[in-house]
């Protein structure tokens, strides 16, 4: 057996590219658009583990309720510095939902609501302003 990928479905591809793209730094490894069938699919991988990708699912024109359901957990990614690249997605104007206080794990959320955690490569020492930041929302 051999680990594809995990599939999200997203309301707006390009502000979820902007996001694992731009934001987590995820590469586009292929697209397929399936007109007859009203779809775009785009496959994402970490530059690091290329094996396992992400699967963003764009059903044309649909406004189901992706973000609500809990039977899906998160993605998890495991990056060099955890603060820098929470910072970066702040800066982008995400919200980190639960910040990295232990220099170890966060989490934000897409634009389509799905969790994201990330995790420290080792471990770092807490570090303000994360160490004294509360959670927001859930995660």
């Amino acid at each position: 057996m051999k680990y594809l990928h995990s599939m999200v479905r997203v309301h707006d591809l390009d502000a979820s590219l902007r996001f694992y793209c731009e934001g987590l730094g995820l590469k586009e490894v292929r697209r397929m658009e399936v007109p007859q069938g009203k779809f775009t699919l785009v496959y994402l991988a970490a530059p690091e583990s290329p094996g396992a990708e992400v699967e963003l699912t764009y059903n044309w024109g649909s406004e189901e309720d992706y973000g609500s359901a809990r039977n899906f957990g998160h993605l998890a990614f495991q990056v060099r510095d955890i603060y820098a690249t929470c910072e970066h997605l702040q800066s982008m104007g995400y919200t980190i939902s639960r910040p990295p206080r232990d220099g170890h794990m966060a989490f934000v959320r897409s634009p389509d609501l799905i969790s994201i955690e990330l995790l420290q490569d080792g471990h770092l020492p807490p570090q303000e302003p994360w160490a004294s930041m509360p959670n927001v929302g859930s995660w």
